[in-house]
């Protein structure tokens, strides 16, 4: 069966637009509800969002859904993804949803969906909520004396700042350390630099004042500028850049330097494998992670494994494998010792341990490796497979042949947008970017005839 709501990370779309409609959010609810409606206790759910306007709309929407289907509702609020995740399970709640585009533009929203193991659901669960969401809506309905209730729950703030807290090794504080974080105007606004805060730090908050429109707008981690100019505005030790609904974190170093996930990875797995808490052998990463993050692990006796692009294929090969630590350049970082899915103000707490330990700066104790010249273009599509094109296959071809065993290739549609993705990278910065711009030209001059 082929995906019509399910892509890489949930249902995701722009706000009341198919399918991020209210009347697709209901149906969502009433198919969930019924999927995970099992046995003869009560059902609940746990929903928070992000700070999006569209946020309430699809909420009440969803909550419709659910109680129609039978399930009582818990409404956190805004809140980070990793916090629904959490809370569905110290909840004991069947299932757990997540209102939010991530990092995309308020104009857009999604819906993420959690099993009772606070994990994101498989393709199967997927395809089996997709083939009820366009299905007789009487046929899911509860009958009237299990209709669902729904009420506001408290506290759950202060529940995830604890448990954030307890992931820092039990003899390291914050104190002295100057902290500049950027909460993007999104989920983890209060959450995080109250985390900070109560560890030692001494915190300079911005990107703290949503107002339904300013989510991910020239702040947090898709635009890391904006911490680093205050980080030499205030003179901070590091910069904390989250995104809308803070499932993914970059950092600045003191000197103004973004560094991103695959260098935060290698943090992690150099100093979880030293202390010997790194299970796997190794790190999970996907097909973008640079080569010299690759190159550093195996220098160090870890391996590399390697997914398809999303956090929850990372999570899917972590939990059948044995690793305990994965991620992606972006930012999502996974450490499933801690939580069931990529978690920022985690991740950074793990990082700023790290700095603490080593009594370094940021920019010695991240800079772990140095980047192979790496190079990623989009080519916007309206419809077909250009990818499938015999003249875009001969170039690809060609390209990987070129680069060799000096470089690689990846080439792959957008699971969240009409794009084809082009990276090329390889220890030649110059060929790198005449592959790219090839194989861009040559996708667009398919895509155009199409």
């Amino acid at each position: 069966m082929s995906r019509q709501y399910f892509g890489t990370d949930g249902i995701r779309g722009k706000s009341n637009t198919f399918p991020m409609t209210p009347d697709v959010a209901m149906r969502v609810g009433l198919a969930a509800g019924k999927v995970f409606r099992r046995g003869d206790h009560r059902h609940r759910v746990v929903i928070g969002k992000d700070t999006r306007l569209s946020g309430y709309m699809l909420e009440n929407a969803l909550v419709a859904g659910f109680t129609a289907a039978g399930m009582d509702v818990f409404l956190l609020g805004p809140i980070p993804t990793p916090a629904v995740a959490m809370l569905t399970r110290s909840l004991r709640s069947d299932i757990g949803v997540m209102i939010s585009a991530s990092h995309n533009p308020f104009e857009d929203n999604g819906i993420k969906l959690f099993g009772p193991d606070g994990y994101k659901l498989s393709d199967e669960l997927e395809l089996k909520i997709e083939r009820l969401i366009d299905a007789d809506i009487s046929e899911q309905l509860a009958v009237s004396q299990n209709i669902g209730r729904a009420q506001r729950i408290d506290g759950v703030h202060d529940r995830y700042i604890e448990f954030a807290k307890r992931t820092m090794p039990r003899n390291v504080s914050l104190s002295g350390l100057r902290v500049a974080i950027d909460c993007a105007n999104g989920a983890a606004y209060k959450v995080a630099p109250a985390a900070l805060w109560e560890l030692g730090a001494e915190v300079l908050t911005f990107g703290n004042e949503p107002n339904g429109h300013n989510i991910n707008l020239d702040c947090g981690s898709t635009h890391p500028v904006a911490v680093a100019k205050k980080v030499h505005e205030v003179r901070a030790d590091i910069g904390i850049a989250l995104d809308g609904d803070a499932d993914r974190v970059l950092i600045v170093d003191e000197k103004g330097a973004v560094v991103d996930g695959d260098q935060l990875l290698a943090v992690i797995a150099e100093s979880w494998s030293g202390d010997g808490r790194l299970s796997g052998g190794g790190i999970v990463a996907t097909v973008m992670s640079n080569l010299g993050l690759e190159r550093f692990l195996i220098e160090r006796k870890m391996t590399l494994a390697r997914t398809k692009v999303g956090d929850r294929y990372v999570v899917e090969h972590m939990r059948a494998n044995g690793f305990n630590v994965g991620g992606e350049q972006s930012g999502h970082i996974v450490m499933t010792d801690f939580a069931t899915t990529g978690d920022g103000l985690v991740a950074a707490l793990q990082v700023l341990a790290c700095v603490k330990r080593m009594d370094r700066p940021v920019s010695d104790v991240c800079r772990r490796f140095e980047p192979v010249p790496q190079l990623l273009k989009n080519v916007r599509i309206s419809g077909g497979k250009p990818l499938d094109d015999k003249h875009v296959k001969d170039a690809i071809k060609q390209a990987t042949s070129e680069l060799g065993s000096n470089g690689r290739l990846v080439i792959r549609p957008s699971g969240t947008e009409p794009l084809i993705r082009v990276m090329a990278e390889g220890d030649d910065s110059a060929q790198v970017e005449r592959i790219v711009e090839n194989l861009v030209e040559v996708i667009s001059v398919v895509r155009s005839a199409a």
